[in-house]
């Protein structure tokens, strides 16, 4: 029965010893040596090859810790520097569990600020200007026009044939779209130092959104991705959006629709969109031929969605049109924000850059609809002091499972506002600090990430140039 104990039991002894030393000190020179026969195996003498009689040396169990050495004394005093060697070893293993927990700790709170900004910035950001698909584009002329407008209004003629026709477009009260994302941050940089996250692959947070649509101007997301849900909508009057972190809140400036709805999921709206845009000339894209529009924001506009401390300086949409099938393959916006220091210092510039390549236009319903797509987010953050810039990459690819148009039972209804929406106001630089304390945090590995992570900023750049407290 000596023996069916066992190692762990032994080890259960141990452990207990090793935590109380005064106890193990006022053990009896007997226990001492009865552990030493469980882990030996036999007596001190029956190593030694003299006094074993017969049978053959006894091995002692394998051990799954530290072995230390015995030493050139005699065979009880290696017993002794092993049980002690337990002790401490069990120790070390006990002390070094709560930095463990904390790192583990700081690499899932990494994960949830990486979410956090993805969602932010990549879960619906709006488009820059107000659209109604309802009013027609402008009457194709040449005469007493600008040669860039009426070439702009030539390839938005072609796209709209292209896509469908006018008429079938038109045809459209509402629409229905399910399609799954997978979004990442590949990659941060702040000064001059670049973090890649070399498994982007393997940590790309995979989710699903549902889009609905109805003519005029209502429209209504849901964004699920990594446990976290984001949802935004519009009822014509009002865009608001609702998020974990932030709860449900209006977007400033006039309505606007939803950016998403334009990577190839709604000619009508895109084009009525680049209706003022101006052609400045051809680009490859992935080997195709394209004809460039450029949208810029009005000025109106832009103070429209400033606010306080966070003025919109410019924010601008460029649409790349194949010229060998007349539609949409790319499209890239930015815009522009600076922040102004409540203390009196230098202000901080955020710019954002969204390259959305759009792929896979199959016809639904007689519609042209992209099913697949890519879209690679850049959040560069500079001003300040030389060399404080940081620069934030992120990634999204998407793809379309489901599609519907004129869905029965669709009605106004389903694009109402949340009752507990709040109005935007301009924080202080408390959240710049936000940032600064975050650099703290985590390990090095996530710290860049977060430090990219001012919810402020995030929320201002992303969405509607309105800054809003964080209330977690």
């Amino acid at each position: 029965m000596e023996r069916k104990q066992g190692f762990f039991a032994a080890l259960r002894e141990e452990v207990a010893r090793g935590l109380s030393p005064a106890r193990a000190r006022r053990k009896s020179d007997a226990a001492e040596t009865a552990v030493a026969l469980r882990f030996t195996g036999g007596v001190g003498g029956g190593g030694g090859g003299g006094g074993g009689g017969g049978g053959g040396e006894m091995l002692a169990p394998l051990m799954e810790g530290p072995d230390p050495e015995t030493g050139d004394g005699e065979r009880g005093g290696g017993v002794r520097a092993r049980r002690e060697g337990w002790g401490h070893w069990v120790r070390g293993q006990l002390s070094r569990s709560p930095s463990s927990v904390a790192v583990a700790a700081a690499g899932a709170g990494a994960a949830r600020n990486d979410l956090r900004l993805l969602l932010g910035v990549m879960g619906a950001p709006l488009a820059p200007v107000h659209v109604c698909a309802a009013e027609p584009l402008p009457h194709l002329s040449v005469k007493d026009t600008p040669i860039e407008t009426s070439s702009a209004q030539y390839i938005l003629q072609q796209y709209l044939a292209a896509s469908g026709g006018h008429k079938l477009l038109a045809s459209v009260r509402n629409a229905y779209t399910m399609g799954k994302v997978r979004m990442v941050a590949t990659e941060f940089e702040a000064a001059g130092r670049v973090v890649k996250n070399r498994s982007a692959s393997r940590c790309a947070e995979p989710g699903r959104f549902v889009l609905w649509k109805m003519a005029p101007e209502m429209w209504y997301i849901e964004l699920a991705v990594g446990g976290s849900k984001v949802h935004a909508g519009c009822n014509g009057k009002l865009v608001w959006r609702h998020t974990p972190w932030l709860g449900a809140h209006a977007a400033k400036g006039p309505v606007r629709p939803l950016r998403r709805a334009l990577q190839g999921l709604d000619p009508l709206t895109t084009a009525s969109m680049f209706a003022g845009a101006r052609c400045i000339g051809e680009r490859k894209v992935n080997g195709e031929d394209c004809f460039i529009l450029k949208l810029c924001t009005d000025q109106e506009t832009l103070k429209s969605r400033s606010e306080g401390l966070a003025e919109i300086i410019r924010h601008v949409m460029f649409g790349y049109f194949s010229q060998r099938t007349g539609l949409l393959v790319h499209m890239e916006d930015s815009h522009l924000t600076r922040i102004q220091s409540t203390t009196g210092g230098d202000a901080v510039y955020w710019e954002t850059t969204i390259n959305s390549f759009i792929e896979d236009y199959r016809p639904v319903e007689g519609i042209m609809i992209a099913h697949s797509g890519r879209s690679a987010v850049t959040l560069f953050r500079f001003g300040e002091v030389a060399m404080s810039h940081t620069k934030t990459r992120m990634e999204e690819a998407w793809n379309i499972e489901e599609v519907a148009f004129n869905v029965p039972g669709l009605s106004m209804d389903c694009f109402i506002p949340p009752t507990d929406i709040k109005s935007g106001s301009v924080g202080e630089t408390m959240e710049l600090s936000h940032g600064e304390k975050s650099k703290t945090g985590p390990p090095q590995g996530h710290r860049a990430k977060v430090a990219a992570l001012e919810k402020v900023e995030e929320e201002k750049v992303a969405w509607s140039g309105t800054i809003l407290q964080d209330r977690n």
